[in-house]
């Protein structure tokens, strides 16, 4: 396991995550990116049995809710609930625009709530400005 992970991935759709990692790619911020395909995945990698917890944490996760096995939504209540990782900035990278899944996502301690584009170029203009804005403008708490 790579401990230098800026970018936890969480995607079930192939496709998606490829625009996704392309446009991070183009900002040179895909050489410390993890992609899982479930939310169980996501909190193996996270919560896994065996290691110091602190070592793993993400810079930024990009979710999407409708996950296999463990849904986004499951995935953010785990994640938020705990004093260790409630300050990892999460961003809801989803087809979804649902006023339900924005409220509660919100509700649950997103960050941030992006719906993806349909258009090629606007998804990757979308997911470049938010990578950019995550690992490069914000500042996380220590």
């Amino acid at each position: 396991m790579n401990e230098e992970i800026e970018i936890l991935l969480v995607e079930d759709n192939a496709t998606d995550a490829e625009l996704t990692l392309r446009a991070l790619k183009r900002n040179n911020l895909t050489n410390k990116v993890l992609w899982v395909k479930d939310g169980a995945e996501a909190l193996e990698v996270i919560y896994g049995t065996g290691k110091d917890l602190n070592q793993f944490l993400p810079k930024v996760i990009f979710l999407d809710l409708k996950l296999p096995k463990v849904s986004g939504l499951e995935f953010l209540r785990k994640l938020k609930s705990d004093d260790r990782t409630k300050t990892i900035p999460i961003v809801v990278l989803t087809s979804s625009k649902e006023d339900k899944d924005i409220s509660e996502s919100y509700a649950l301690g997103v960050n941030s709530y992006v719906a993806k584009p349909l258009e090629f170029d606007n998804f990757i203009k979308a997911v470049s400005e938010v990578g950019l804005y995550w690992l490069l403008l914000n500042r996380p708490s220590k």
